[in-house]
């Protein structure tokens, strides 16, 4: 019997960072809805660094953006 090899897939690279690395400091646009949809669950949760392929740096900066578009009633904080 073939074991099948599961989670071995591309790994996934972080969305904002270019070729040459990682800009700092690093920032992302609290305006910016369409992309900081895709960084959350239908529930409105946030998606793990796993899941999203981000770096450290771009993940805590999407964190800030993501508070501060719910705060500022950009973003829901519970799904639709």
């Amino acid at each position: 019997m073939v074991r099948k090899k599961f989670g071995r897939g591309r790994k996934n690279r972080c969305r904002f960072c270019t070729k040459d690395g990682c800009p700092r400091p690093a920032f992302v646009d609290y305006k910016d809805v369409p992309t900081l949809k895709k960084l959350c669950t239908g529930q409105g949760k946030m998606l793990s660094r796993k899941r999203t392929g981000s770096c450290a740096a771009f993940q805590r900066a999407t964190k800030d953006a993501v508070k501060r578009a719910r705060f500022m009633a950009i973003l829901p904080y519970v799904g639709e």
